[in-house]
């Protein structure tokens, strides 16, 4: 373990195996540090936050600072991060407020955090997930596995961001982006099945078929989305793939990206 002199940790807090924290970061009473975690200089780690093992968290990174909601949080304000995870700098990661997330903000593992993004309180966020610079989060969102989000992008509140789906850059995301699409645009609009990332992630080509015909019944039949729903349950094989577009869809609070 090798903390620079500079560095104020916090003699409760609970630092792993070879963890590394450079110039002037700041280390609260409550964190608990995997081993082989690299800190960087000037990165601010607060509140009650778990962060799992081999994460690098670049400088100027503030994480588990208290949620920006103007209530009072509903319970206690926690953070939990897990294991080979690139935090960029001056990303913002922020501990749960409440309501029906129980009050924790969840990151998984091997996700990349671009430079200035921003994961807002209760958001959960998968694995293998890509924010690009300047990619916002508002709070309750949820992201799937793969899902890539370019930069300056900003998701609505409450909205989810289905796996290997694709945000473009400047995009503006009023509500639910489906698995495995495409969607860009002020406000956002699908622009087609996420081919490229269903490809090189390795999912069959009757499984991409299947995809295909689903999202032409979905988009370009010109049925509302119930009606679509019974016929694609009809009308197409079901895949593991199907099967996770129609459930995301069924399961849709704020609406789907059309």
């Amino acid at each position: 373990m090798a903390i620079h002199p500079t560095a104020i940790v916090d003699p409760k807090a609970d630092l792993g195996a070879d963890v590394h924290i450079g110039p002037y970061s700041i280390i609260g009473p409550q964190v608990k540090i995997g081993r082989e975690t690299v800190v960087e200089s000037h990165v601010t780690i607060s509140g009650d936050t778990i962060i799992g093992e081999r994460n690098h968290i670049h400088s100027h990174a503030a994480l588990g600072v208290p949620h920006q909601s103007l209530k009072p949080p509903q319970g206690e304000p926690k953070l939990r991060i897990g294991s080979g995870n690139s935090i960029r700098e001056f990303a913002t990661v922020s501990t749960g407020w409440g309501d029906d997330w129980e009050c924790t903000t969840v990151v998984g593992d091997n996700n990349l955090f671009m430079a200035y993004t921003h994961v807002a309180h209760d958001c959960k966020i998968g694995n293998n997930v890509v924010m690009a610079n300047c990619a916002q989060l508002g709070g309750h969102v949820q992201v799937e596995d793969l899902a890539i989000i370019g930069g300056l992008a900003g998701i609505h509140q409450f909205c989810r961001v289905g796996t290997l789906s694709f945000v473009g850059g400047v995009s503006k995301v009023p509500k639910d982006v489906p698995p495995y699409c495409r969607v860009d645009g002020n406000p956002a609009r699908c622009h087609g099945l996420n081919g490229i990332g269903l490809e090189r992630n390795g999912v069959p080509e009757s499984s991409r078929l299947g995809l295909k015909r689903a999202y032409k019944i979905l988009f370009r039949s010109g049925l509302n989305t119930t009606q679509a729903i019974e016929r694609i349950k009809k009308e197409v094989a079901q895949g593991d793939e199907t099967q996770h577009l129609i459930s995301f869809i069924e399961g849709a609070k704020r609406g789907v990206t059309k």
